[in-house]
């Protein structure tokens, strides 16, 4: 939605009006993006190219005034928890309501055509697949600035322009992990009887990032279209689909990002109180180590740590960099040759530890040396 109309939508929400508003800014959006649809080629469709020009129409002007002083100037003291449950729900009611506006178009020729992806006589693609072009558009749109808004939010840094960043925030938007949303059990607010529907929506290919825009573009056709293609379709089949797709999309990047929250939020504290930045580095990744693997919230937090450390400390540890095995006899030589109180090197180890669950025999064992050792000190 573009940031008047969401502005719009929010006070009619905030003050109990009926849903006139969400109606006109679907309706709207369902406008703005049939024009975006009549400009793309069939050969944008089938190859899945009109993925990368969506992307440049959703994110650019949007992202640059949806900020995260936007948000504060209008939730300013709200917890961003708040803010972030009722964007998703406002997402899920927009995704309904065009359901239900799309629903309608869906007759059996569209289907036939569908299900061929193309296979159709060239004359009938391009006003089949545009009938539904715009459904999965406006899903699309909705869904992937429904993901930023909930990075922003949470003071997750996205760059954009960085590739990494980008894929990042694709694959959180739309749930890439083969069905990932299904296996969090995150399906259990679904209704029973809409679950078979949305694990067959879910399942199905895995997205592989390397092949490129136009191949995400395709993915998300094709998954779409197994809502077009169910037998006798009809309105509230479509409008709770779109709704629970997005309701779903929305919890899947809440948590991703709020995870990501959390451990940006223990690399700044432990970077804050710490005495011995450097040292502190050597200590947080033996301990990450302790146990011969290296889970996702532990490289992202020694990924902050590190950040956080240059930017606040002007530390760049270059030989740790180099590092290939952390051999504990030297990190142990190290912290024996720092004098005064190394209590916050213990803290540093308790919270890395700790950062990814419960600790393993192997973690308690490093932290227990850890604790002898800045005893004696």
């Amino acid at each position: 939605m573009t940031e008047a109309r969401i502005d719009a939508a929010e006070t009619e929400t905030e003050t109990g009006v009926d849903g006139d508003a969400d109606r006109e800014a679907v309706e709207h959006e369902r406008s703005e993006l049939r024009e975006f649809v009549q400009e793309l080629s069939t050969d944008d469709i089938k190859s899945g190219g009109w993925f990368t020009k969506l992307l440049a129409q959703a994110l650019n002007s949007y992202t640059e005034k949806v900020d995260w002083q936007y948000f504060q100037e209008r939730y300013e003291g709200v917890p961003a928890d708040a803010v972030v449950d009722q964007r998703i729900k406002m997402a899920a009611r927009y995704a309904a309501l065009e359901g239900g506006l799309s629903a309608g178009a869906y007759t059996a020729a569209v289907v036939a055509t569908l299900g061929s992806l193309g296979g159709a006589s060239p004359a009938t693609v391009p006003a089949a697949l545009a009938t539904v072009m715009v459904d999965v558009a406006f899903i699309t749109r909705l869904q992937l600035r429904l993901a930023h808004d909930i990075a922003v939010l949470y003071r997750v840094p996205l760059d954009l322009s960085d590739p990494e960043d980008m894929w990042k925030l694709i694959r959180v938007a739309f749930t890439i992990k083969s069905g990932e949303v299904v296996r969090e059990g995150v399906i259990k607010m679904v209704p029973a009887m809409m679950r078979p529907v949305i694990k067959r929506f879910y399942s199905g290919a895995v997205l592989s990032a390397a092949k490129g825009f136009p191949f995400v573009g395709k993915f998300l056709l094709q998954r779409n279209v197994i809502k077009i293609g169910i037998p006798a379709v009809g309105v509230p089949l479509a409008v709770a689909l779109n709704r629970y797709t997005t309701l779903l999309a929305g919890r899947h990047a809440q948590a991703v990002f709020r995870n990501e929250a959390r451990v940006i939020e223990i690399a700044e504290g432990l970077s804050g109180r710490s005495r011995h930045p450097r040292l502190m580095l050597w200590v947080a990744w033996l301990v990450i180590r302790a146990d011969r693997k290296t889970t996702d919230d532990e490289a992202l937090l020694m990924r902050h740590l590190v950040r956080l450390v240059r930017e606040r400390h002007q530390v760049v540890d270059e030989e740790l960099a180099r590092l290939v095995d952390i051999e504990p006899a030297e990190v142990w030589r190290r912290v024996d040759a720092e004098p005064g109180d190394l209590g916050d090197l213990l803290d540093v180890a308790d919270r890395v530890a700790a950062v990814d669950g419960a600790l393993s025999a192997r973690e308690k064992a490093v932290i227990s040396e850890i604790r002898e050792r800045c005893r004696r000190a």
